[in-house]
């Protein structure tokens, strides 16, 4: 990366196709941010989870841009709309769940980027490394109990 910021216009970026209906808009990487940061935005379809895991060294930020998502994080759970922000600090196990009936977006920040995903081709495979304490799903109102 250079000195020089840069901006991605609407519509820039990578598309990562996840799942059927489920995907990440790839705004920033770390190998574009001297891993500084990462940005996405996630399409996420109704009922879409994630484990309940945590990343060692990336501090993760999740801003609600529409549906309902429902998120755990350590011991506390919280349900939240759009304009919802969510921070998970390294570390904590934390989990998240689309309990709209719509499609959901999620804006994602990740700060030292380097074991989430620094570039555009290694992005979900460095993504999938994020350790797992157990293996539990964040279901609306009972998530991890």
């Amino acid at each position: 990366m250079s000195g020089k910021g840069f901006v991605v216009p609407p519509g820039g970026g990578s598309i990562l196709s996840m799942a059927p209906g489920r995907s990440a808009a790839l705004k920033l990487l770390g190998g574009e941010t001297a891993d500084s940061v990462m940005l996405f935005e996630e399409t996420a379809p109704s009922g879409t989870e994630t484990t309940f895991h945590l990343h060692r060294d990336s501090d993760e930020v999740a801003w609600v841009l529409s549906g309902e998502i429902t998120f755990k994080i350590g011991d506390e759970v919280t349900v939240g709309g759009p304009g919802t922000c969510a921070f998970m600090p390294r570390g904590v196990p934390h989990a998240w769940k689309n309990t709209s009936a719509e499609t959901g977006r999620v804006l994602f920040l990740y700060t030292r980027p380097r074991q989430v995903g620094s570039s555009r081709n290694g992005w979900g495979a460095r993504r999938a490394r994020s350790t797992t304490p157990r293996p539990t799903r964040c279901a609306a109102g009972t998530a991890g109990r």
